[in-house]
């Protein structure tokens, strides 16, 4: 990034803010499939231990998205609030949540909907709320 004379990011220089929140939305993606592939994976241990762990492609995978998603995380908080970033993750127990349903044939019940309900406003809130 080049500064200006005055030692200032030019405005045109500066991150977005939507681009953190954008990165940690994916970040909430990533997340959400990693623990399905992890869930996954546990279902269909071939051998107990840590022989089964490393052999397990659905385990592996989750485990790589979980990285994935972390390299992600560290790019946003580069240039984003954290305040504002860390409960966007919270998004990631609102996908669990609808893959679960879809995937696993978990049950949804009036609390968890409450649930999800509280944790998309919270983060509408506050993302409302972040804006200079």
């Amino acid at each position: 990034m080049s500064v200006a004379a005055t030692g200032v990011p030019q405005a045109s220089e500066q991150p977005t803010r939507r681009q953190p929140v954008a990165l940690v939305f994916c970040c909430t993606i990533l997340g959400a499939g990693a623990q399905v592939l992890m869930k996954t994976g546990a279902n269909h241990m071939a051998a107990p231990g840590l022989l089964g762990m490393l052999s397990n492609l659905p385990l592996m995978g989750g485990y790589c998205l979980y990285g994935l998603s972390t390299l992600l995380l560290v790019l946003a908080l580069k240039d984003g609030e954290l305040s504002l970033l860390y409960p966007v993750i919270a998004l990631t127990y609102v996908w669990v949540t609808a893959l679960s349903f879809l995937i696993f044939h978990d049950t949804i019940n009036p609390w968890k909907l409450l649930g999800i309900v509280l944790i998309v406003s919270g983060v509408g809130v506050l993302g409302k709320g972040g804006r200079r």
